[in-house]
């Protein structure tokens, strides 16, 4: 329930009135501002409320997305300003004041109450969010002439051309700018006037991607066909949701959570399915999926942990960041550097094309070169621009890096004896321990037959090792690159030693495995986004963190048969996921039920 308080004197012709019905809001007027200030105090605290100047001229849509998203907790337009419950102390307060100073008395035509409470809120430091409205007409005019060119100017606009422009992401690959956005966005209208919201939506196209990736498990040429049509369409019903979220300003803390998890849930799960219908035509391609899950999920950390690591950082300039403005300005640059990332809209559709005309092992080799040249591409840019550029890191940053690096209580009791010795070490040592560390546990564990005690013992010196990385504050220059480092080792570990048991299932186990604890950093990210801090410490101790679990691993494979590892592994990964999926979706709904703030990812395409 939303009221809006409508102050000064009515205009005739006006329609704000009827324009604030529309959008929800129950109106009440005020004769004054003692009087929107004794409104005010009738709302219920629970509602949202608006205080909007009569005298308003402009565009349903400016109205929209001043007064109803519902990701800010204070927000205003010209002529127009709300409050979320959260906010509405602040609001309160700026009313109170100008009631104080105006005396009571009803708004003058050269005035507006709504301005003077925005400027208060200003004065009180309070966050007010401004959109951006671009062609969009929003203005209180003060004489009948600027009304008629306000009005004109509203004329000249269409109101539905721009809503459904700005439906579309402002950044994305050039599949989906191009190729899916010209008609999903028409597809999200048509979902919006149906009242369909952008979960159900979300839910939809993990639907189809199952259902894609149940053909692909067939193993036929036509079940291959089927899959890649409705993994493209999977995808447009992803890009849908998005836009329909924009579209209507429906966004919520659990529509952001489903939406970030069900992109990673629907491309494992076809990577899956690929595997499955492979091993029914007599291929097996279980390494080559899991290995393309592994390098997907490193590459996501690699971005996660960069973007954490500078998401406050101080003189964030560098020679190659300063090349790469450059670039921007010739346009052609832009989209060859967009595609080449391989971007979620250029992969699924790889994919989808790969799947339909060849076999799920070239599909899996073009998968891997490709994201493997992506990620050499966007790593070495990264680290260029992290030794080249003076930054100071914050203590945010560094809890947030630590947060990512998963450690546990091994890793967590060795770092507490390194603190003193580890701050004269040099800046470099971070990373460089723990790719050397990651590095030695899985190639002892490729180069030494299955079964044998030397990749425990190389597990022992990775615990040491990451322990190591993480005894002091991760702000260096390049100790972003510690977390993906700790995946690599971990996930590779799984994946060699599940490769050398070379026992029938063994490598679906491993499959499943390393997708339920990939599920748990995901969800870290997610929540550290959402500025919600991340997991509970209880549950990164429940499942081991990165060193303990990788030790286990290792030491199972010296203690069972290849037929008992493989069982290991199954139940390894089920105990991990029912943890993990457990305290997540609580997590997740009882945010969405406080109503946290919602976190839509505009920025890099996944």
């Amino acid at each position: 329930m939303s009221t809006a308080i409508l102050t000064g004197q009515p205009v005739p012709g006006s329609s704000v009135e009827s324009e604030l019905r529309s959008l929800g809001f129950e109106v009440r007027l005020a004769s004054g501002t003692a009087d929107a200030e004794t409104l005010l105090a009738r709302v219920p605290g629970g509602e949202r409320v608006a205080v909007v100047d009569a005298r308003f001229v402009g565009h349903l849509h400016a109205l929209r997305l001043g007064l109803t998203d519902p990701r800010f907790p204070l927000a205003a337009i010209p002529g127009a300003v709300t409050a979320q419950p959260d906010a509405r102390q602040a609001l309160t307060r700026a009313m109170a004041r100008e009631s104080s100073a105006g005396g009571g008395t009803a708004v003058v035509a050269v005035d507006s109450l709504v301005d003077r409470i925005v400027t208060a809120l200003d004065a009180d430091g309070a966050d007010v969010h401004r959109p951006e409205l671009g062609s969009l007409v929003a203005a209180v005019p003060a004489d009948p002439q600027a009304r008629n060119e306000a009005r004109q100017a509203v004329a000249s606009v269409d109101d539905e051309a721009v809503r459904l422009k700005s439906a579309v992401k402002a950044r994305d690959g050039f599949v989906t700018t191009f190729l899916i956005s010209p008609y999903s966005r028409y597809i999200a209208r048509w979902c919006a006037r149906r009242g369909l919201t952008p979960n159900q939506v979300t839910t939809a196209s993990l639907l189809t991607a199952l259902i894609a990736a149940a053909c692909a498990a067939t193993g036929t040429r036509g079940g291959f066909v089927a899959a890649g049509v409705l993994l493209i369409a999977s995808f447009v019903l992803d890009c849908t949701d998005g836009q329909l979220a924009r579209y209507s300003l429906q966004y919520s803390t659990l529509g952001a959570w489903l939406d970030a998890t069900f992109d990673r849930a629907k491309e494992y799960a076809y990577y899956a399915g690929l595997a499955l219908g492979a091993a029914r035509g007599g291929d097996d391609v279980w390494a080559l999926a899991l290995g393309a899950m592994v390098l997907q999920t490193c590459r996501h950390v690699v971005d996660f942990s960069f973007n954490e690591a500078n998401h406050d950082a101080t003189a964030n300039t560098s020679p190659t960041a300063a090349l790469s403005d450059k670039l921007d300005s010739v346009g052609w640059t832009v989209w060859v550097r967009r595609m080449i990332v391989l971007p979620i809209g250029e992969r699924w559709a790889m994919i989808a094309v790969l799947t339909a005309a060849t076999t799920p092992r070239l599909t899996f080799y073009a998968l891997l070169i490709g994201c493997a040249f992506a990620a050499t591409y966007t790593t070495a840019g990264r680290v260029l621009r992290s030794l080249t550029r003076r930054a100071t890191r914050t203590d945010r940053a560094a809890k947030a890096l630590a947060d990512l690096a998963d450690s546990g209580p091994l890793a967590e009791a060795v770092a507490a004896g390194l603190r003193k010795p580890a701050r004269r070490l040099p800046g470099f040592t971070a990373p460089a321990v723990a790719l050397l560390g990651g590095a030695a546990v899985v190639a002892t564990a490729a180069f030494t037959g299955f079964g044998g005690p030397w990749p425990a013992v190389a597990a022992i010196v990775y615990v040491l090792t990451s322990a190591l990385a993480v005894a002091r504050p991760l702000k260096g220059a390049l100790d972003w690159l510690v977390p993906p480092f700790l995946r690599a080792a971990e996930y590779g570990t799984v994946l060699v030693l599940a490769a050398k048991a070379d026992v029938n299932g063994a490598l679906p186990a491993a499959f499943g495995l390393v997708a339920a604890v990939a599920y748990h950093h995901y969800d870290t990210v997610y929540r550290i986004r959402g500025n919600a801090g991340a997991p509970p410490h209880w549950l990164v101790r429940a499942i081991g963190g990165h060193e303990g679990r990788t030790l286990l691993v290792t030491v199972l494979a010296v203690l069972l048969t290849a037929s008992g590892f493989k069982v290991a592994l199954t139940v390894l990964a089920v105990a991990v996921a029912l943890v993990v999926l457990v305290e997540s979706i609580r997590f997740w709904v009882a945010a969405h039920k406080v109503g946290a703030p919602a976190v839509h990812d505009e920025g890099e395409p996944a």
